[in-house]
């Protein structure tokens, strides 16, 4: 591996491709951007300023906002270089969150974005002596703005200290938004991050000023490592937030981004939109809207159209595919996404419509990749989560509990993680040691898929941890079931329950557009989901929709009764309440099993023993 320093890209890029718009945001409505060479000016004067407040290496600042800014990419390469760590922080997370993670990382400063994050850090703060300041990225009236750190002069000090880091030195904490229990401080070095921007280099069609449109939470190792690698790339990065994605004047319109990331849930979102605009059409243009996407489902990675079939696609992409392509801009190279699975059905509709999604796996503790699946159809299979990135090794370990062909992840990379700050019992569980080597038990169930010339997929099929054992003794995997509820229209989110019980449920949220819908098409009276859902129409359509789904599954694995919740599941709650999903969209089980657990326990009062 190079002996590089993650700070070194932006360097780099100022020497190899400096860019007039390197980062940007809006500023009162209109795009305003950092060039390569302001940048770096502004991280040297940061840097000063931080060793001006007394920091040294190896001190902590945290950070935390709702939506990135070139000031927080500043912030980002000033500590860095100069050794202090960067613990960025969830924005959504409570104020007990923010005060364990603040006190157990001894960070000694914290800046902040706007909206609600100063109030909610002050009063998390109010018990933390080590926290000498609050500062803020926007102007606010308690608080220094980030801009009185600037310091301007000698820079040898800088120098000396950027100088002595080394490449295997510890970098940042993220800690992670875990689904139970407190989070853990992940260690991770610039090795780490730097292996996974290298093994993306030689994955991604990625050219020097390529556009860049960046609207995940940084405090997520994926978004964090995707920013080092477009500055490595010598990309445009614009910063912008999820509410100002789409429409006419939406920044995808905008700015036309080459590539952007994303985590599935926001994926399975414009795939809704596009079929709730689908349901609007009447007549001929909803008839050819339907043959179109319906086209689309017999499609996969090197799929080759006879002579018919080609005709039929080009038209399907001049009346309908070419339409989804310039919402997103009309530029799209790649799209990457991560965190969790994305859906078949998601997956194989964007990439039918010429719009190239690719996912990966990974986890925070592997800095964050260990499989991608790559841009050239034969690297890619629909399902899986690619082929190992260059570099990293997998065991499968084996269990009476799993199906045969699966095991347990385990995986040695130059990504994975020092360990658990202060925590080695935590780091003990999932490092272990085999013949002398450090593999990382990843708590994720898989198994291996042969594709085209030999290549080796990696199919994830559960989470160890969260495999049902019926009261029969029987092991549900939950996340094929939910995933294939997920995939039709009606459905928003869905969990699987069955364990210690003697059969499968589903607590389900439906899709608001696709059920308004469907209730107009049959004649029923719209007011709210609330009142729909107790149609005993509606509730017919949802047995029918198990009743096609179940025949694909073991019959002890078949949901045998279900629930609709009118309301949605969020990272968020604005009543005070426990968030039902973690900030980065995945199922707090435990949370929901104890908030809904009267409809639970209704599911199974007339058959449970």
């Amino acid at each position: 591996m190079q002996e590089k320093r993650l700070f070194d890209y932006l360097f780099e890029q100022l020497e190899s491709f400096p860019q007039e718009k390197a980062f940007g945001h809006k500023v009162d409505g209109a795009w305003t951007y950092y060039s390569t060479a302001e940048t770096v000016r502004l991280v040297n004067e940061a840097s000063r300023g931080l060793l001006e407040l007394g920091l040294r290496p190896g001190d902590k600042v945290a950070t935390v906002v709702y939506r990135t800014s070139p000031a927080w990419v500043v912030l980002e390469f000033a500590m860095a270089q100069v050794g202090i760590l960067n613990v960025p922080m969830y924005p959504t997370i409570s104020a007990r969150e923010y005060a364990y993670i603040l006190r157990e990382s001894e960070a000694k400063y914290c800046i902040v974005g706007d909206g609600d994050l100063y109030d909610k850090v002050e009063a998390a703060g109010a018990d933390l002596p080590g926290l000498k300041e609050i500062l803020s990225f926007d102007p606010h009236p308690k608080a220094r703005i980030w801009t009185d750190l600037l310091s301007e002069g000698d820079l040898s000090e800088v120098e000396q200290i950027r100088a002595s880091i080394r490449p295997d030195d510890v970098m940042t904490l993220v800690y992670t938004s875990g689904t139970t229990g407190n989070p853990k401080g992940v260690m991770i070095t610039h090795n780490n991050m730097i292996f996974n921007i290298e093994a993306l280099r030689k994955i991604l069609p990625f050219m020097p000023g390529d556009r860049v449109l960046s609207f995940l939470p940084v405090s997520h190792i994926f978004e964090r490592v995707a920013l080092y690698a477009f500055t490595a790339f010598g990309g445009s990065v614009s910063f912008t937030g999820t509410d100002n994605l789409g429409g006419e004047a939406g920044d995808l319109r905008a700015i036309r981004p080459h590539f952007f990331t994303t985590v599935p849930r926001l994926l399975e979102k414009v795939y809704e939109k596009i079929v709730a605009k689908g349901l609007e059409l009447r007549g001929i243009k909803r008839a050819l809207f339907f043959w179109a996407l319906h086209l689309t489902d017999h499609w996969y990675f090197g799929y080759k159209p006879g002579l018919l079939a080609s005709l039929k696609w080009k038209i399907a992409d001049a009346l309908i595919f070419s339409k989804w392509r310039e919402a997103l801009g009309g530029c799209v190279k790649t799209i990457i996404t991560g965190a969790s699975a994305c859906p078949v059905r998601v997956m194989r509709t964007f990439n039918a419509a010429g719009v190239p999604v690719r996912e990966g796996y990974g986890m925070t503790e592997v800095a964050p990749a260990l499989s991608f699946n790559l841009v050239e159809p034969e690297g890619a299979m629909l399902g899986t989560v690619g082929p190992l990135l260059e570099g990293v090794e997998v065991r499968l370990e084996p269990s009476p509990d799993f199906r045969p062909g699966e095991g347990e992840i385990l995986a040695k990379s130059p990504g994975t993680m020092v360990g658990y700050y202060k925590q080695p019992e935590k780091t003990a569980e999932v490092i272990r040691q085999i013949d002398g080597e450090r593999w990382l038990a990843t708590g994720d169930v898989g198994t291996w898929v042969e594709g085209a010339n030999g290549i080796k997929f990696l199919k994830i099929t559960d989470r160890k941890k969260e495999l049902l054992k019926t009261s029969h003794g029987k092991y549900v995997a939950p996340a094929p079931l939910e995933s294939a509820l997920k995939e039709h229209y009606l459905v928003e989110q869905a969990m699987v329950v069955g364990d210690d019980f003697k059969f499968v449920t589903a607590l389900i949220v439906p899709a608001i557009d696709g059920l308004k819908d469907w209730c107009h098409r049959h004649g029923l009276t719209w007011t709210n989901v609330t009142e729909a859902l107790q149609y005993p129409e509606v509730q017919r359509r949802y047995e029918m929709l198990l009743e096609r789904i179940n025949p694909h599954f073991s019959k002890f694995e078949q949901i045998k009764k279900f629930t609709l919740l009118p309301d949605s599941w969020e990272p968020e709650k604005k009543d005070g309440t426990e968030a039902e999903l973690t900030p980065t969209l995945k199922l707090k089980r435990r949370v929901i099993l104890r908030k809904f657990d009267g409809e639970i326990k209704a599911m199974y009062e007339d058959k449970a023993g």
